[in-house]
């Protein structure tokens, strides 16, 4: 027994050591504290519509360098926002397929809780589809039982793979929160700016 925690421990640990290469703090005008994933090396980052409705934002990336930011696509209703900012050669995440995630799945969310850098809380999935509770009904999410907090939002969700299945985005209890599936991200991007999924050599091999 002592052995298998000890393999899942390491396991989780290299899980979000990789996930925590392409996340990044995004700070707006009066202080307020988001976070966004690295989507492609040349400088796209996606996060939440909430987190950049505020005036100007910079992006600090896990190096500690801010940059200014661009809002190039913005949609209120699904809650997506994705930036451009000037830089290359930038770690991505690996994206997964969201539409095979199921109930009881354990996953990772990653984001800056509170303004904690880099913070991490784990848990299994609750549901997933269309017409959950709580949430705006006719479209697609994941229902997430962990802790996520303000500074969670933007974040990746990712699988046991270190892969992206999600954004965060909500909160409706103290251990219940929603995500937006990658695959409705990946539409985003195609319908607004034509850009569905990082290129293959973009995905971080660590």
């Amino acid at each position: 027994m002592v052995n298998l925690l000890q393999q899942f421990n390491d396991e989780s640990a290299k899980i979000a050591a990789k996930a925590r290469n392409s996340l990044v703090r995004i700070t707006g005008e009066k202080g307020s504290i988001g976070a966004g994933t690295i989507w492609h090396s040349d400088g796209l980052i996606i996060t939440n519509a909430h987190v950049v409705s505020h005036g100007q934002v910079a992006v600090v990336l896990p190096d500690n360098e801010p940059n200014p930011a661009k809002v190039i696509a913005y949609d209120r209703d699904q809650d997506i926002a994705a930036l451009a900012i000037e830089a290359t050669g930038l770690p991505t995440i690996e994206v997964g397929d969201s539409r095979q995630v199921r109930v009881g799945h354990w996953v990772i969310a990653l984001g800056h809780p509170w303004g904690v850098r880099d913070g991490l809380t784990a848990g299994i999935v609750i549901g997933t589809g269309e017409n959950l509770p709580e949430v705006p009904a006719g479209r697609e999410w994941i229902a997430l039982g962990l802790h996520l907090r303000p500074g969670h939002s933007g974040g990746p969700l990712v699988n046991v793979d270190g892969q992206l299945i999600g954004i965060n985005t909500m909160i409706t209890g103290p251990e219940v929160g929603f995500a937006i599936p990658s695959h409705l991200v990946k539409a985003f991007l195609k319908n607004t700016i034509g850009l569905y999924a990082p290129q293959q050599d973009a995905v971080p091999t660590v």
